[in-house]
């Protein structure tokens, strides 16, 4: 990433974000873009999945003008009273006047710098089409379809090696392998759209009871790869952007989290 000394309105800053991003056109679960109001001008970003403690801390530490996440604050349903954890990573984000950034679904989906395209150049599978719940004008779920089919255990070593982090297969583990469909995060419940897409296989972050009965039942292979191990590449790839494009410092800081 570059690093040059120099500095950008917070505001521009969040022009260029939502220009690139378009949050005003996906209806999302939490508020997009400036979440909790710092600093007028920013000369350091921190990126990260979550906007958990120990990433604001590393922020602190690294001088940050501003914290770009994932994984933000103010969730829909969510108790709205700013006590316990939520209180404590408040307090530490407004006393060191660190904006906080944040894009959920936008950043899901975008073509180019979106955890879903990322994870598929991640595995060595670019996208070559898309299909699923459409998001801001495109699928959700990316898939690849292989030259020669694979195996389940080559999947699980290709997922594991590329994410560093164990993956969990159910359903027909013996079933040859040839197209595969993929969409970070929480999509387990995306199953059934992927197998309605002809996957062979289909990644995901989380897993849940029913998934196991579904993927056994229809005979197509299911990967748990972890919620944040999947879902790193969009945040590097924006922070990577934003280097570039603004000439900043600009630094990735994980949080490693086994779900």
């Amino acid at each position: 990433m570059v690093h040059v000394s120099g500095a950008v309105a917070t505001r521009a800053l969040l022009d260029h974000l939502d220009g690139l991003l378009r949050p005003a056109v996906i209806k999302d679960y939490s508020p997009n873009g400036l979440q909790v109001e710092g600093k007028g001008e920013i000369s350091r970003i921190v990126c990260a999945v979550t906007a958990t403690r120990n990433v604001i801390d590393a922020a602190v530490a690294r001088g940050a003008d501003a914290l770009i996440v994932h994984h933000g604050y103010f969730w829909k349903g969510e108790d709205p009273r700013i006590t316990g954890m939520k209180r404590e990573r408040l307090a530490r984000l407004l006393k060191a006047d660190i904006n906080l950034i944040g894009y959920h679904l936008p950043l899901d989906v975008h073509p180019d710098l979106g955890n879903n395209v990322q994870l598929g150049l991640q595995l060595g599978w670019p996208v070559q089409g898309w299909g699923g719940e459409v998001v801001g004008g495109q699928g959700i779920i990316g898939w690849h379809v292989l030259d020669t089919p694979i195996d389940s255990a080559t999947l699980a070593a290709r997922v594991g090696e590329r994410l560093q982090r164990e993956p969990l297969l159910v359903g027909d583990l013996s079933r040859p392998l040839k197209k595969i469909a993929w969409c970070t995060g929480g999509a387990q419940d995306f199953l059934q759209d992927a197998i309605d897409l002809g996957a062979d296989a289909f990644i995901s972050g989380e897993i849940s009871e029913r998934t196991t009965h579904l993927a056994r039942e229809a005979g197509v292979v299911y990967v748990s790869a972890g919620h944040h191990a999947t879902e790193r590449g969009g945040i590097i790839a924006l922070g990577q952007h934003l280097a570039s494009t603004f000439g900043l410092p600009v630094e990735f800081v994980d949080d490693p989290n086994p779900v």
